[in-house]
């Protein structure tokens, strides 16, 4: 063991004297444990019971934290106010601040509303929105915009906005146009909940009832052929929208039928162009050729990035350059500087023979380390070079981190099973760090096997970087052996792995899927008959070893059904082989173009980060190293693909 090594592992040993596991260690860990258990059930008694065995432990803060969030109705502002002094500048006084800021704001407690916002670092949208009446009490002209950037957003309107939002009504600085554009925003989001608070905002010549929203929403087929709307008012035409929306998530060749023969020419130009850019986009969505004919019905009508996200993709399955530079160049300024758009704008500029151009934006993100900069590095020949490894975190740098009070109560917090709390920890206290304390910090991550965090910290630096710590291969042994055993690429097992869970055993996603692979426990179970594996049972894919098994197994049978293709698996292994089958087009198409236009935002993310991973992987591991664009390949046509394999 190195001397560096040996120091970290002894300043660990000072900064967490627990050594036992969080079910059998002191009783102190124990008497956390029950308060934390007695704090999410609201037991205030217990809770104090348990709080009396605690003090001078390195989380006694959090109990203190939990006493108080329990009562911060009626808590006295100086009781909070000294708990806020003496833990100035950690979570827990931002998470403080951010819980009582609403109370306060509920309460019309606007001088010490305002004091405590000044200290808050950074303010969630419920908390933003109670500032916001805050300053329109203060008669801030610069309300009005800021409250409708959330108005118009995809989204529940918070809480503290609704009374400022009722006051611009009320004063005309928003209108009933604007009332009907949030509603159309939301049914496109599918928040039929929130759409039907909007439209009781409608003045009474307006409004629409929530029965008549769901019956229009609910049916939009019955709704479309029996309707006995008024199209000559606004509420009547705007039914029939919410129907046609409703309609084109799920056939949009129907909802245009329906407005193409039998509604359009009722309605004013700035609705039909309305009704033909959300056509267009939902047709893109579901891939239909037809949708860049849309597009072009919608004429001059304003698009969202997202609308012209869309309308880029579509563009580039159809192999149509000229729309793909035209949409990317009608977004908004922050919209066509992401790296997506910058790669495909360029690639557009070469395909029309605007070769410099096009370089030259591939040269913008050609040094980043993702999907498209390292697309765009390939496009210009540039080798995958990974950065030179930083020096060795020194004693000292080590040292430095882990005497850091927050990463001390992060990693007691990992050890009691806290994960949520220690997670708020960790990212609190490295988000200000430069890249040699983010070096050490990560180190110390890894010493204990907290992978995750090992490599999301590592994946901060900036100038100083480690890539050997950005891309972690614990469990080598256990992963590379059924790599081996089902002839997978090790880097993509690696790759996928980092993606589903960042190496933690026991993790569970939102949807049930567990363990290193995140297999779902029927699936796992299909996967043990198939391999002959005896008394297998969900708890055992919190083993390493069980699920590396199942999950090769099944990564290789995704592959199999696909030809071996690895963009069409990891597509399957996210989101299941039906969807990856359905998103091919009757013609080949290239592998980037098939990623980008994903509809599942999650998927496509993932996609993009499991081939990049490999990648990187591949670059770190040594020996063969295809480039990215080799491994997206070629998406061959639906009519010409291998028939998949069942679905687990």
């Amino acid at each position: 063991m190195t001397i560096w090594l040996r120091a970290i592992c002894s300043a660990i040993l000072v900064a967490l004297p627990i050594a036992a596991s969080a079910a059998g260690g002191s009783s102190q860990e124990r008497a956390l444990l029950a308060a934390h258990d007695a704090f999410l059930a609201g037991d205030k008694a217990k809770l104090a019971r348990h709080a009396e065995k605690i003090p001078g432990h390195v989380l006694d803060s959090y109990v203190s934290f939990w006493r108080l969030r329990l009562r911060l109705e009626e808590a006295d502002p100086a009781e909070l106010r000294d708990f806020l002094a003496r833990n100035e500048g950690t979570v827990l006084a931002e998470q403080l601040r951010k819980d009582w800021l609403p109370v306060l704001g509920k309460k019309g407690q606007w001088e010490i509303f305002r004091e405590e916002y000044s200290a808050l670092v950074k303010a969630d949208p419920d908390v933003a929105c109670y500032a916001l009446q805050e300053r329109r009490r203060r008669q801030d002209a610069s309300v009005s915009a800021e409250v409708k950037s959330f108005f118009m957003a995809p989204q529940a309107l918070p809480e503290g906005c609704g009374p400022v939002v009722d006051a611009m009504l009320l004063s005309g600085e928003l209108t009933p146009r604007d009332l009907r554009d949030r509603l159309r925003l939301l049914v496109r989001a599918n928040l039929m909940a929130e759409a039907r608070l909007t439209a009781e905002r409608l003045p009474l010549d307006q409004a629409l009832s929530g029965i008549q929203i769901e019956n229009a929403a609910g049916m939009p087929v019955r709704f479309l052929e029996r309707s006995d709307a008024d199209l000559n008012t606004a509420a009547g035409r705007e039914l029939v929208i919410v129907a046609l929306t409703r309609l084109a998530r799920i056939d949009t060749r129907s909802a245009v039928v329906f407005w193409n023969d039998r509604l359009q020419e009722r309605f004013p130009l700035e609705d039909r162009q309305y009704v033909w850019a959300m056509l267009a986009t939902c047709g893109a969505q579901h891939h239909l050729p037809e949708a860049v004919d849309w597009f072009n019905n919608a004429g001059e009508t304003p698009l969202s990035d997202e609308q012209l996200a869309w309308r880029t993709r579509i563009a580039l399955r159809q192999g149509n350059w000229p729309e793909v530079k035209n949409a990317i160049e009608r977004m908004s300024p922050s919209g066509r500087n992401e790296p997506v758009w910058i790669y495909w704008l360029g690639r557009s500029l070469l395909a029309l023979g605007a070769h410099e151009g096009g370089q030259a934006l591939f040269m913008r993100i050609s040094g980043e380390h993702h999907f498209y900069g390292r697309l765009a590095a390939e496009e210009l020949g540039m080798p995958l070079q990974i950065p030179k490894k930083a020096a060795t975190p020194t004693q000292e740098e080590l040292a430095e981190v882990v005497a850091l009070a927050g990463l001390q109560r992060a990693l007691a917090l990992y050890r009691l099973g806290l994960r949520t709390e220690a997670l708020a920890e960790w990212l609190w206290t490295v988000r200000k760090m430069n890249d040699r304390a983010l070096l050490a910090a990560a180190e110390l991550a890894r010493a204990n096997g907290i992978w995750d965090r090992a490599i999301n910290t590592a994946d901060r630096t900036v100038a100083e970087h480690d890539f050997t710590l950005r891309y972690l291969a614990p469990y080598g042994n256990v992963l590379s052996k059924q790599a081996r055993a089902r002839k997978l690429d090790e880097p993509l097992v690696f790759g996928l792995v980092r993606q589903e869970s960042r190496f933690i055993v026991d993790a569970i996603s939102s949807a049930g899927a567990s363990g290193l692979m995140q297999l779902m426990p029927s699936t796992a179970r299909r996967v043990a008959r198939k391999i002959g594996m005896k008394g297998f049972n969900a708890s055992l894919l919190e083993r390493p070893e069980v699920n590396a098994a199942l999950g090769a197994y099944y990564l290789r049978h995704v592959l199999d059904g696909f030809g071996g293709n690895t963009v069409l698996a990891a597509a399957a292994y996210n989101a299941g082989p039906g969807r990856a089958r359905r998103w091919c087009d009757a013609k080949p198409l290239e592998g980037a173009i098939y990623v980008e236009s994903i509809p599942f935002a999650e998927t496509r993310q993932y996609v993009k980060k499991v081939m990049a991973n490999a990648v990187y992987y591949a670059a770190v591991m040594g020996g063969e190293q295809p480039s990215l664009k080799s491994r997206l390949g070629t998406i061959e046509g639906a009519m010409t693909m291998k028939a998949e394999a069942d679905e687990y």
